[in-house]
């Protein structure tokens, strides 16, 4: 697979930062605290999902002190709809004790703090980074994995190796946004199965092969033999 040029790579981005010029994180959150709890309960769940069982807890609690009164077993009740929610509560509870007792209650703006928590990894820290504090990090999860194979624009076998090789690609004007253009893109047009190829503003720069077709797209399928008798 030819790798991308810089002069592509501007290009891929520019074209993206035309249709979402100021994209934002789809995570609901209330300042770094609420964001960090936020990113931390979406490992292996949606934002949705996690947006609906944060907006009643975050009314409540919006700093680590008020997360710990509440507690372990009240903080299950309202996460309880998203996925490992036991885990990740006590997580939860746990990296609140560590920010009050060694950042005095705020979220530390260090990476290495940051990934020292319960629960909150290199992805996690990469979105508070940049989401709450600017930095130019990008955070790869599911989306951005595969965009990044899929288009060429920065292939790797792991999460690490396709976050290393969009730092060295991503031009420096993008680099504030390009996890959020990433994510969307993925989210929304670069999909898993059926990638919506003939909507996507990047499809003459990407190397995927396989590109789906209109016809692909509108074709219906077809119904099964025990369906067609009702």
């Amino acid at each position: 697979m030819r790798p991308f040029t810089k002069k592509e790579a501007d290009t891929f981005f520019a074209r993206l930062a035309a249709i979402i010029p100021e994209p934002k994180t789809e995570l609901e959150s209330r300042n770094p605290y609420t964001l960090l709890v936020a990113v931390a309960l979406s490992a292996q769940a949606t934002d949705k999902s996690v947006n609906k069982a944060t907006e009643p807890l975050f009314k409540l609690v919006d700093t680590p002190e008020k997360m710990v009164r509440l507690g372990e077993a009240k903080l299950s009740g309202f996460i309880k709809t998203i996925g490992l929610y036991r885990g990740k509560a006590k997580n939860v509870i746990a990296l609140s004790k560590i920010l009050i007792e060694k950042h005095g209650g705020k979220v530390p703006r260090d990476r290495e703090a940051l990934e020292e928590l319960p629960g909150v990894g290199r992805k996690t820290a990469n979105v508070v980074l940049n989401v709450a504090f600017g930095e130019p990090t990008i955070a790869v999860d599911t989306h951005i994995f595969r965009v990044g194979n899929r288009t060429g624009l920065a292939p790797g076998k792991n999460p690490r190796e396709v976050e290393d090789r969009l730092l060295k690609i991503v031009p420096e004007k993008y680099m504030l946004h390009a996890h959020h253009w990433l994510i969307l893109h993925g989210r929304y047009t670069c999909v898993a199965r059926k990638p919506l190829c003939p909507d996507c503003v990047v499809r003459d720069l990407c190397r995927y092969k396989a590109k789906t077709t209109l016809e692909e797209l509108i074709k219906k399928p077809a119904r099964s033999s025990a369906s067609k008798g009702r």
